[in-house]
Parts: structure tokens; C-alpha cells; sequence
């Protein structure tokens, strides 16, 4: 469609020279063009669908691949203006994509299976998986005695009770052959977790990995004598953090989901090209971020939760069938269903983009 047609660039050489007035017509005809053009971009192919997109917490190091693909321009460059938000609390990401709040969100797809589980129908479901495995992890010290599952009998673990990665003890303990009873639990509240065993009254606790790891480290502990027990390495096949939709927004935009989904795995390959670059996209949306501290969060996650073997080897975003039907049965130690889910209904696939547009890259 061809909108105004100008034979120069400047826009008004057919006009004869006439001073002032001249300089006025050649203002309005640019401006003609320019609204024109506007118009063009807005009203046809090139418009931009608005996609609200929620976080499971605060802007931090491991989620640098979604604002990355703010700032590169990775979403828009496949139609979609995505604004994403941070969250005061990990559930209320769920609920705000399930009550429609938000169109998209990211969150441990564990406690998405619980929620459907609480609220049957629910308007959500996971559409591409981005921790490969969970960040679930007992972090323990060498020095107290802890180098592996076993160690834990006999000793203090130190576990917040609405902490996500001690509502999964039961797996770990499932998995490794210890014996619960002679693991002494301490409820402890998230602020004092990390300085209760960086002061020695707890031997272990149950947290994210990228957590507290490092801020055991910032607490002056020895990084040789933190030891982190990684609950995906120890048996537990759960799979970790995914990208959800509202199924009313899957139903009604299915292209602007996947345009997102592409926008994603452009992101997550800017991350992992250059994760000293990707954390000024944290930096400049979390005014108290250290840059150390963020960095080393960015990279545990992507070595220990991205980037994984089955990762490198099927691409970004997808599950094994197998695998999530093996996890729903562990979750079920932990969770006993009312309905045991099928893996078809809590993940679904068919908005993923093409296997070759989600390789590493």
C-alpha cells in the first residue's frame, strides 16, 4: 500500500521558492509524511501486542534473561511489547496469570501442580521450562560435618516451613535413604536461615542454591567449606521454574505466546554469550543489587539450573514426557494429590517454537 509519494528527500522541491512561506509548507508536507508513516506502522503488521509479564520475586541475577530481552529489543523484535513486573511473594505469580491479572508469568511448576491441584480448573498451565532443574537445595557446612545426604542424620537442619525447597524434603529424603527422624528440624524464619549456620546453630538448611550460597560467602563463611547438595543431583527429578500463561490469553493471541517464547530463548543466548553485560539489565530496574553478588546468582543458575545436559541437548524450553510424569509421582510424597495430574495438562508444548529456533546458541 503506498501511503504519499515525495520525488526528493526533502520532501517539497516541486514548490517554488517562496521564503518563509515555503519553509511553512515544507514543515506541514514532512509532517503529513510522518503522521502518515505513523499510521502505517500502527495500524498494520508492524503493531506491537502488549504482553504482561510477572516474576516469581524481585529482579534479580537468574532472572536476567527476561529483562535482557527487554532491553535488546528481542520481544519486539517479534511483534510483542512485553512489560515485565516484579512480585512481592514466589505464589502470587501464579495467581495473578490464573486470575488473568497477567497474561504470562514465571514459577516453580511444582507449585503450579499444587495450586491446580487446590483450585481444579484453574485458568493456567506452563508452556516452556526454563529451570531444567530446580534450584531446591540443602546448603551445608563441611566443617560441621555435612559432605553428603547422609551426613544430615545426627545434625541440625535449619528450614523456614513455607520454604519451597523444604516443602520437596520428603523427595530428598526419599531419594537418599535418610532417616527423618534422626535429622533434627528447626523452624527458623528466612532472615535468621543464613546467619543461624553461618554462626554454627545449624549444621544445614534448606534453601535455593543461588541464595545462599552466596550470601553465606558475603557473611565471611569459607566458600571450601559450603557445600551445596543441589536436590536435582541427589535423585529428586523435579523439574524447576517455568513460564506460565493464562489460558484465556493462550486461546485468544496463540502467535503473540510463541513471539514471546522466541523473544525468551533470544534472551536466554544474549545471557549466556555475555553474562557481565546481561546484569546491567538487573542493575538498572534493582537500585540495591550488588553486581558480584547478582553475577554469581546469574552464573550458578545457568550452570546449575539452565544449562543442563538435556538442555544441550533438546534446546531451551522443552520437558521429557517421562521425566515430569517420574516427578509428578515424586511431588506426590511431598503433595498427595486429590487428582494425580497427567504431564499433558500441566505442560503444555504446542506453543513452543520450532526445535531449531530454541537451540543454545
Amino acid at each position: 500500500m503506498v501511503i504519499a509519494r515525495f520525488d526528493s528527500p526533502a520532501g517539497l522541491k516541486a514548490f517554488p521558492t517562496m521564503g518563509l512561506f515555503d519553509k511553512f509548507r515544507r514543515r506541514d508536507a514532512n509532517a503529513l509524511f510522518a503522521a502518515a508513516s505513523a499510521a502505517l506502522f500502527a495500524g498494520g503488521a508492524f503493531a506491537q501486542t502488549p504482553v504482561k509479564f510477572t516474576l516469581d520475586g524481585k529482579i534479580e541475577g537468574p532472572v536476567a534473561p527476561f529483562v535482557v530481552a527487554v532491553d535488546k529489543g528481542s520481544f519486539k523484535a517479534q511483534g510483542v511489547e512485553v512489560t515485565v513486573d516484579p512480585a512481592p511473594v514466589a505464589p502470587e505469580a501464579i495467581t495473578r496469570v490464573a486470575s488473568g491479572n497477567y497474561d504470562m508469568g514465571l514459577a516453580d511448576i511444582n507449585a503450579l501442580m499444587k495450586f491446580r491441584d487446590q483450585n481444579p480448573g484453574a485458568a493456567v498451565r506452563a508452556v516452556f521450562m526454563v529451570y531444567n532443574k530446580p534450584a531446591f537445595a540443602i546448603v551445608g557446612r563441611k566443617s560441621r560435618g555435612v559432605a553428603k545426604p547422609k551426613d544430615l542424620e545426627g545434625r541440625k537442619l535449619g528450614a523456614p516451613p513455607g520454604d519451597a525447597a523444604y516443602a520437596h524434603w520428603p523427595i530428598f529424603v526419599s531419594a537418599n535413604g535418610i532417616d527423618a527422624a534422626k535429622v533434627m528440624i528447626l523452624n527458623v524464619g528466612v532472615p535468621v536461615r543464613e546467619p543461624m549456620l553461618a554462626s554454627g546453630e545449624v549444621d544445614a538448611i534448606a534453601s535455593l542454591s543461588f541464595s545462599s550460597a552466596v550470601d553465606l560467602k558475603q557473611r565471611g563463611v569459607p566458600p571450601d567449606d559450603i557445600n551445596v547438595l543441589l536436590m536435582g543431583d541427589y535423585g529428586v527429578e523435579l523439574y524447576g521454574s517455568a513460564v506460565l500463561v493464562n489460558s484465556k490469553f493462550a486461546a485468544d493471541k496463540p502467535e503473540a505466546l510463541t513471539a514471546v517464547l522466541r523473544g525468551l530463548v533470544n534472551g536466554l543466548n544474549e545471557t549466556v554469550r555475555n553474562p557481565f553485560v546481561a546484569i546491567e539489565s538487573v542493575l538498572r530496574r534493582n537500585d540495591v543489587a550488588v553486581r558480584a553478588v547478582e553475577l554469581e546468582r546469574l552464573n550458578m543458575a545457568l550452570q546449575d539450573n539452565i544449562l543442563t545436559a538435556e538442555v544441550k541437548a533438546n534446546g531451551y524450553g522443552g520437558i521429557d514426557a517421562a521425566r515430569l510424569d517420574r516427578a509428578i509421582d515424586q511431588l506426590g510424597l511431598a503433595h498427595p494429590f486429590k487428582v494425580k495430574p497427567k504431564p499433558g495438562e500441566v505442560f503444555d508444548s504446542s506453543f513452543l517454537p520450532s526445535p531449531a529456533e530454541r537451540t543454545l546458541n
